[in-house]
């Protein structure tokens, strides 16, 4: 069970890993992500800025407590993102209540508005963080080097999996509407041929006198 500790404590850090890119490289993202703090309305206006900057920070804190070797800095960091989790969980809740469909911020500039996936998402990866822990404390005896780069590798890859699932809904979203669209306003050769046939005759009546 130590193994799959190991691979949740490889997902979330890459999770927050790459939300603490997203969230701060550049000024553009740094601004979109201040922009989505402003519009879910979950702070007051004066500490959008503060709280902007403090999350991605938090998020790195918490990645490096994550790679530490030590058992209590690897409880830090599990107690630490689901903590995290749990509260951006309750922040898009909220907005979602009160009807507000802003991008999602969570892995800086989005154009996916926030929905019920991503309270699920948060609330999964919280769960993960708590099994972690419990999983940490029941641990025991020597590990295999093989085995613990494996539940790595997995657990990162399945991190970046979760951080751009985002963009290949949205990807899929704006490819096959477009193909359906086509097809709906085509009337087709036979809808053409109807209407060809049909307006000589119309013709003919406008052309008429009256009785």
């Amino acid at each position: 069970m130590h193994y799959l500790s190991v691979g949740i404590r490889a997902l979330l850090g890459m999770v927050f890993l790459v939300s603490s890119v997203g969230k701060l490289a550049g000024g553009a993202r740094h601004a979109a992500f201040i922009q989505s703090v402003l519009e879910l309305g979950a702070v007051p206006e004066r500490l959008v800025r503060p709280v902007a900057l403090a999350v991605p920070l938090a998020e790195l804190a918490d990645l490096v407590l994550l790679m530490l070797p030590a058992r209590t800095a690897t409880l830090a960091g599990l107690l630490l993102a689901a903590g995290l989790l749990l509260a951006f969980t309750l922040a898009i809740g909220l907005a979602l209540r009160r009807g507000v469909r802003a991008p999602c911020g969570c892995f800086g500039s989005s154009t996916t508005p926030l929905g019920p996936r991503h309270v699920t998402r948060n609330l999964l990866l919280a769960a993960s963080a708590l099994a972690a822990v419990r999983l940490d404390a029941t641990a025991a005896g020597t590990t295999a080097t093989a085995p613990t780069l494996l539940a790595v590798v997995a657990g990162a890859l399945l991190g970046v999996l979760v951080a751009v699932i985002d963009d290949l809904i949205e990807l899929f979203r704006t490819v096959h509407p477009a193909e359906v669209t086509d097809v709906r306003t085509d009337p087709g050769p036979a809808h053409r041929r109807g209407t060809d046939r049909a307006e000589p005759a119309s013709h003919s009546r406008r052309g008429q006198a009256p009785a």
